[in-house]
């Protein structure tokens, strides 16, 4: 079988993941089967369509989500998203494609169907999303743009996942809160964002109250953005590139600096500055990602500029190191090679410089050195 095995030990068992890379998807005890088809997938554990049997969050934080949920506006919401997709303008490539028709559009997504790479607890996620639960994470196959060093390229560019119901996703949610994850993180969202509000009302009505982190590439439309409004509580988007040349070259999308510029705005108006709560756990706010690349690829000091012009100072900014050429990285001689020491530590000085003061802890430990 050509599936990785996950196992991981807590206080409620053995959680059991089989990344659906080719066969299936499977989550704890079961909710989750997902077959090679979209008509073989099948919902297993009945338990946790009863509200009196999924365990809810021991935290006495509420999410966003519950407000709108049982005023109806979050079904509403989903509806007003799923319409969306007959002439598919969720994101800012604006394709027009009949999704609810089968058409696929950049991104690849299979029309209206939802396709997911993994489900899991990830320990690798900024220490206030990982806790000691972990980060609820969620991997949507397909992205609207095409990072030619993008490292998960099987799965955003290739596709590989399986197709689940949202009712399944819905399931997922409770599951990791079941196992002991501090949110639901989901991955690469933008394509499959109807499919996802109306995971989070079905999850919401089961006893879901979890914070959502909106891990996103941050090229979105601010239409959309502002439909999340009072849905998602944690917003970690990607500042990719400063200028639109680079973006263009390297993602094939030029208008990638002002349209996320404008996102990250409307992301910071929704949610305001993340800091953490109770052991060290962010369950509101927006952090940003900035992956410093070689030869300032990605027009590093320029992007610090811009949040420390447009932004709060204590913004959380978690400034990535760990770029390696990955995908077709190699045809392109500028990135084709690590970020250096020196590269990244200038950036981090620069951060430093401008009075920003919120850095992920793996970068301020670069400070001074």
């Amino acid at each position: 079988m050509n599936t990785t095995l996950l196992k991981t030990l807590t206080g409620v068992g053995i959680l059991t993941v089989f990344l659906a890379i080719g066969l299936h998807v499977r989550i704890g005890n079961g909710a989750i089967h997902a077959g090679r088809n979209a008509g073989q997938t099948r919902q297993t554990n009945q338990a946790n369509t009863n509200n009196d049997t999924v365990p809810k969050s021991n935290s006495p934080f509420v999410p966003a989500y519950m407000k709108l949920h049982e005023s109806g506006e979050l079904a509403k919401r989903a509806q007003e998203l799923w319409s969306m997709l007959e002439s598919c303008n969720l994101c800012p490539r604006n394709c027009g494609v009949n999704r609810l028709a089968g058409e696929r559009g950049y991104c690849r997504a299979p029309g209206s169907d939802l396709v997911i790479a993994s489900v899991q607890p990830h320990f690798g996620e900024e220490r206030p999303l990982v806790g000691q639960g972990g980060s609820g994470t969620i991997f949507f196959s397909h992205c609207n743009l095409r990072c030619v060093f993008c490292q998960n390229y099987q799965i955003s560019i290739l596709g590989r996942g399986n197709r689940i119901s949202v009712e399944q996703l819905a399931n997922a949610m409770l599951e990791l809160q079941q196992f002991g994850a501090h949110n639901i993180n989901v991955v690469t969202p933008t394509h499959f964002t109807p499919h996802i509000v109306a995971a989070i009302d079905i999850a919401a009505g089961r006893g879901l109250r979890l914070p959502i982190v909106w891990n996103t590439s941050g090229w979105e439309h601010v239409e959309v953005i502002q439909l999340l409004d009072g849905i998602v509580d944690i917003y970690l988007p990607d500042i990719k590139f400063a200028y639109g040349e680079d973006s263009q070259t390297y993602a094939d999308s030029p208008t990638y600096p002002e349209q996320t510029k404008q996102a990250v705005l409307e992301m910071h108006r929704q949610v305001g500055v993340a800091h953490p709560g109770a052991a060290g756990i962010v369950n509101r706010g927006l952090m940003i990602r900035h992956l410093v690349m070689p030869d300032n690829a990605g027009g590093s000091k320029q992007v610090l500029d811009w949040i420390a012009t447009n932004l709060p100072a204590d913004t959380y900014i978690n400034i990535m190191e760990q770029y390696s050429p990955h995908h077709e990285a190699f045809n392109y001689p500028r990135i084709a090679r690590r970020t250096t020491a020196a590269e990244y530590q200038s950036v981090v000085n620069y951060a430093q410089e401008l009075g920003l003061s919120n850095l992920d802890s793996r970068a301020a430990r670069w400070l001074n050195n």
